[in-house]
């Protein structure tokens, strides 16, 4: 079995981690958001090229998560600008474009005034970080890790279902963003003065990928490299992964050792 690399220094950060309790929403991979079914949230695993997925811990309470939160005005109804702006804000990222995995079906619409609603799910490549700063609308301040996706639903408290979801995310990564399907095992933090993680084109800016309501395609900004149709199948196994000159972040801290993949 693999082992998890870390230093002292997140090992000290992972012993605050805290679990919140799922909320049970249902899970479904690849299919588009019902017309009517109002999108209120979008949350993205954000892949570097050797497959790890960014992931905030806010060190005051030990809650850890997934870039992302609300779609808001300025967000025109589309879940990839709601994600780029949340990358922004919170972890100071910046993103390549978004492909649509699926939603969570949140029948009680905690995030909706007590109204059903969706919460989208995408993956995206990491491009960048900026210098660590406190998210604006919080003002709570994340460490920005880089772990193995199957550590990250064990961080997050997710169980199964989160791991049903890491594997879809993974599959995405490897077929449109070419990350090995096995990724690195170390847990790294990333610099707080910021650094390059994914060279490649960044997310363009507002409205490059709605979901159609009617045929569940995406719509203005897609086409080759956008992202898979929702419903789209897994990757397929002979999928390319990075090739010998692929970028990769700073190299991995050193430490003690855990196990943490997503493959079955």
């Amino acid at each position: 079995m693999s082992r998890i690399e870390y230093s002292a220094e997140i090992a000290e950060l992972l012993g605050k981690v805290r679990r919140r309790p799922t909320a049970g929403w249902p899970w479904r991979p690849g299919e588009r958001v019902p017309a009517g079914l109002s999108v209120k949230q979008s949350w993205g695993w954000l892949f570097a090229p050797d497959g790890r997925v960014l992931t905030l811990v806010n060190p005051k309470d030990g809650i850890v998560s997934l870039p992302g939160g609300s779609l808001e005005p300025e967000d025109d109804g589309d879940p990839g600008s709601a994600l780029a702006r949340e990358a922004a804000e919170e972890a100071q990222a910046v993103i390549g474009t978004p492909h649509y995995l699926g939603y969570l079906y949140d029948r009680v619409g905690s995030a909706n005034g007590g109204h059903e609603c969706a919460r989208v799910r995408m993956a995206a490549a990491l491009r960048a970080v900026g210098p660590s700063a406190a998210d604006p609308a919080s003002g709570r301040h994340y460490r920005r890790l880089l772990v193995a996706p199957g550590l990250a639903v064990e961080l997050l408290g997710w169980g199964e279902p989160g791991l049903r979801q890491a594997r879809a995310a993974v599959a995405a990564g490897v077929r449109w963003l070419g990350v090995p399907s096995a990724a690195n095992e170390a847990i790294e933090e990333l610099p707080a003065e910021g650094c390059e993680v994914f060279p490649g084109a960044a997310h363009p800016g507002p409205a490059p990928l709605r979901l159609s309501a009617a045929t569940g395609d995406p719509g203005p900004g897609s086409g080759p490299g956008a992202g898979p149709r929702p419903g789209a199948g897994a990757a397929p196994a002979d999928a390319p992964g990075p090739g010998p000159d692929a970028p990769r972040p700073a190299s991995p801290a050193s430490g003690r050792r855990a196990s943490g993949g997503v493959t079955e």
